[in-house]
């Protein structure tokens, strides 16, 4: 804690700081980062270190770091590569323990960057410094503009945050944020993260978070390595009310295992990112694009919206369909306006206009038109109406200035979100300019701000994952599993499952002839064949249904005494009803991924399946047994019986209470989970134990 805190202090808000590579020449990066930093307001002392030049921009210029006057907070080292390892042992002598590395040419670069990074780790750590970088542009504080590339924001307000893995990306999103108006306040690169990566910075992030900073966070990841703390700050600062928006690039690719259970195949590390944001409280989007658009969704909304009935008012037909098309896909509503509404609306707007919802304002629209009808709103539909968006384009036909002084008072002064989009750039280049200027945002199209409404409004609020689970004999199930590597057996799966509160059906084991007979007595007929041994029994025709005789069961037992591998026999009776599967799988540092479907031999050909990360709360649960396309099978089709949503909640939040008491459980799968109502059994399963 101390560390970190400290380091804090130094990154984010440092009393002085040395620029090592310090230049005159501001198309170096040493040369650029002194001059934003001088340029911009900086208290502090700047300290430049050059050893070739005797005055960098009029600042206290030094030929060695040990001829500074004092110790650091911060040294920002901006050299060529080949001369970063002697510097931090420089610094590391004079007492520095806080240092940004900005040079590039090492781990990005070859083997032997990643050599020279491993070097500069070891003298890190062990002189206690704090190292961002290499290769990376710097930050950007309400202390210090320390970045020597892109651009320095000047819209006032700070409405959003951002720590990333990559320098352009935070170029290139400023960039197009900034000419949509979205405001930025700390603004965190992290380059190669060879020590501190985006989960360190979001730790800091965490424990110094209060009113003054953003409450908007946008986060670029390209690598999870440490998923637990990104987990467990995330969920704390979105309870501190900032709303997170995240990218996750390079997770296309399916893990690579060996699977030996439905789950493991079906999971890929996607699943696994995706369920993890979920968690998190993160809103996951894919693109620097999506990730403005949400953000600006989130600046108006002052964090996420608080319902999803829209009003829309619209000066041409074609954007307001479009707009309410994208409304509807979203899961959003637009109300049947009061007529006492529509009255008054009537009122303000030619006999043209549409009065309905959206509100077509024609044209020929004016500013005062505008305000009056946004006003109408305020007084008749404030409690019917969440968000209000405003379609403009540039007519020639009145005047778009006074128009958008209109919308952005509305936007101040209303109590519903105002939500703007201008579609007309080129046009009213420099109206849109004034208008973002003080830090208001807008939308250039109108389908991608329906989409960011949806992705905003669609966000869960974060629940405990505490679950009290009666008949969880959590001591029972270590006796089973606790030494035990590979499948359990069918006797110790059963143990298993009725130790963690799962109904399974009568069963008995043959392994011959004579307990064969016993078993299918204590079993009663018509009963089920399964083969002991083989993973897949399906695969290799391992199940015998319908068997209604002891004869049939002879037959039956030396079929499947044939198969490979084949030790023995399970019997179980005919369990009827709707089938699904339950699993999990251990995914790395993530924990584990459960999984729920529909079942039987069809669970990994249709993959409707939902995941999430174990363990569960009971609104979890219900949102991944209502978040697969079959969801009306589970409810029940065409006059058949469905099953119980509640038993199959509980049973989800079992087995993930399961898997997380007992992470050496690989892999999981009950398939199928079987039954009609209330009478739902755990019909097949396997374990994979693996410490």
């Amino acid at each position: 804690m101390d560390f970190f805190q400290n380091t804090y202090q130094r990154l984010f808000h440092p009393k002085s700081i040395a620029v090592i590579g310090a230049s005159n020449d501001y198309l170096k990066p040493g040369g650029r980062v002194t001059k934003n930093i001088k340029d911009n307001n900086y208290t502090g002392e700047l300290w430049a270190v050059n050893p070739k030049t005797p005055d960098v921009l009029n600042l206290p210029t030094f030929q060695k770091i040990s001829d500074l006057p004092g110790i650091p907070d911060l040294a920002i080292i901006a050299i060529p590569a080949r001369f970063v390892l002697p510097t931090l042992q420089d610094l590391a002598d004079k007492g520095v323990t806080a240092v940004i590395v900005m040079s590039a040419g090492f781990g990005e670069k070859d083997v032997a960057g990643k050599a020279m990074e491993q070097e500069m780790l070891i003298l890190t750590e062990k002189h206690g410094m704090a190292l961002v970088g290499p290769n990376c542009s710097g930050f950007l504080t309400p202390t210090y503009k320390g970045k020597f590339a892109g651009i320095i924001p000047t819209i006032p307000g700070g409405a959003v945050d951002f720590i990333s893995g990559s320098g352009a990306t935070v170029d290139y999103v400023m960039e197009h944020a900034s000419t949509r108006g979205l405001s930025f306040g700390t603004v965190i690169n992290l380059g190669n993260s060879i020590q501190l990566g985006v989960e360190d910075l979001l730790e800091m992030y965490d424990q110094n978070y209060n009113r003054d900073n953003s409450h908007i966070l946008m986060l670029y990841m390209e690598a999870i390595k440490k998923p637990g703390k990104l987990l467990r700050h995330a969920r704390s600062l979105v309870g501190k009310g900032c709303a997170l928006v995240g990218i996750k690039s390079g997770a296309t690719a399916a893990g690579q295992r060996a699977a030996e259970s439905h789950t493991g195949a079906m999971a890929t590390s996607d699943t696994a990112v995706e369920a993890l944001f979920s968690k998190a409280g993160i809103i996951r989007v894919q693109s620097r694009v999506e990730m403005i658009d949400v953000a600006s969704v989130l600046a108006v909304c002052k964090g996420c919206a608080k319902g999803k009935r829209v009003c829309v008012i619209t000066d041409a037909g074609g954007p307001g369909v479009m707009l309410s098309d994208e409304l509807n896909r979203q899961g959003m509503v637009l109300p049947e306006l009061l007529q006492v509404t529509r009255d008054r609306l009537a009122e303000i707007l030619p006999p043209e206009s549409s009065t309905i919802n959206p509100i077509d304002a024609l044209p020929s629209r004016s500013a005062e038109q505008i305000r009056d009808i946004i006003n109408v709103l305020k007084k008749y539909e404030h409690d019917r109406i969440d968000i209000i968006t405003v379609l403009a384009g540039d007519s020639g036909m009145s005047d778009n200035t006074a128009i958008y002084k209109e919308i952005a008072a509305a936007m101040e002064d209303t109590p519903i979100a105002v939500l703007p989009m201008f579609s007309s750039l080129v046009s009213s280049q420099e109206k849109l300019s004034a208008f973002t200027s003080q830090g208001r945002v807008f939308f250039p199209d109108e389908v991608a701000m329906g989409w960011a409404l949806g992705k905003v409004t669609s966000w869960i609020s974060l629940e405990t994952t505490a679950v009290d689970l009666k008949h969880y004999n959590k001591e029972g199930i270590s006796e089973i599993v606790s030494g035990t590597i590979g499948a359990l057996t069918p006797l110790q799966v059963r143990q298993v499952l009725e130790a963690a509160g799962f109904r399974v059906p009568k069963q008995a084991e043959a392994y011959n002839l004579v307990d064969l007979s016993e078993a299918c007595k204590h079993v009663g007929f018509p009963l089920v064949m399964k083969v002991i041994g083989p993973l897949h029994k399906t695969d290799v025709g391992g199940v015998v249904l319908g068997i209604d005789s002891l004869k049939s069961a002879s037959v039956s037992w030396s079929k499947l005494m044939g198969i490979p591998d084949a030790q023995g026999v399970l019997i179980q009776p005919v369990i009827s009803g709707t089938e699904v599967i339950l699993g999990a799988c251990r995914e790395g540092d993530f924990g584990h991924l459960l999984m729920f479907g529909l079942g039987g031999i069809y669970a990994e050909v249709l993959k409707d399946v939902s995941f999430a990360l174990a363990p569960v709360s009971p609104a979890e649960s219900q949102r991944m047994i209502h978040g697969i396309q079959s969801y009306g099978v589970i409810k029940g089709a065409r006059g058949e019986s469905g099953m119980d949503e509640n038993i199959l909640a509980d049973y989800i939040q079992r087995l993930g209470c399961l898997v997380a008491d007992f992470p050496e459980i690989r892999e999981i799968d009950l398939n199928p989970v079987k039954g009609v109502g209330s009478e739902l059994f755990a019909v097949d399963a396997r374990i994979i134990v693996e410490n």
